[in-house]
């Protein structure tokens, strides 16, 4: 993987169209039909932890949004999407974002993290597949992973994710 300096950055207005243009290419179309979309309308991402990763020259290389939701009732972060452009993938930049976001949420004293991905690449993170959590279907259940942000911030939280509007 090749070392890559980049300016690391809280998501601005300004941002907004070239991070979602990002998602577009990045994801597949109707990606907004997702489970953890559904999860997310209608609430205010939190801010802090979404953020942009740009080069010298102000060029998105990546960026991750995070948003609040509810397991059981405990308040989590659901992480993602977090995306890189095809241009800089095995930079690195994922795992800066994710290094930043997770220092950033621990920072600013939130107990838990979430997210629907991939256990092999996800667990080199910390991330671990979450017993008796449940997103809404049709979510594979073996690609929920959480992270504790504090020491036993996930023990006996289990349920439903909803969403903070729920």
């Amino acid at each position: 993987m090749q070392q890559v300096t980049l300016n690391l950055a809280e998501e601005t207005a300004e941002d907004w169209w070239e991070v979602e243009a990002l998602y577009d290419l990045c994801f597949a179309p109707g990606r907004s039909a997702l489970s953890s979309y559904r999860l997310r309308e209608g609430v205010a991402p939190i801010a802090p932890l979404c953020l942009t990763a740009k080069d010298g020259d102000g060029i998105l290389a990546g960026a991750v949004r995070n948003w609040p939701v509810r397991v059981g009732g405990a308040v989590s972060i659901l992480l993602g999407p977090i995306a890189v452009h095809p241009t800089r993938q095995g930079e690195g930049v994922a795992s800066l974002l994710m290094q930043r976001c997770l220092d950033l949420a621990r920072s600013q004293n939130w107990e838990r993290i979430m997210l629907v991905g991939d256990a092999p690449y996800y667990g080199k993170f910390g991330f671990e597949k979450l017993q008796g959590v449940a997103m809404p279907p049709p979510t594979n259940p073996d690609r929920v992973l959480g992270l504790a942000l504090r020491p036993g911030a996930w023990d006996g939280v289990t349920g439903d994710v909803t969403s903070m509007q729920d």
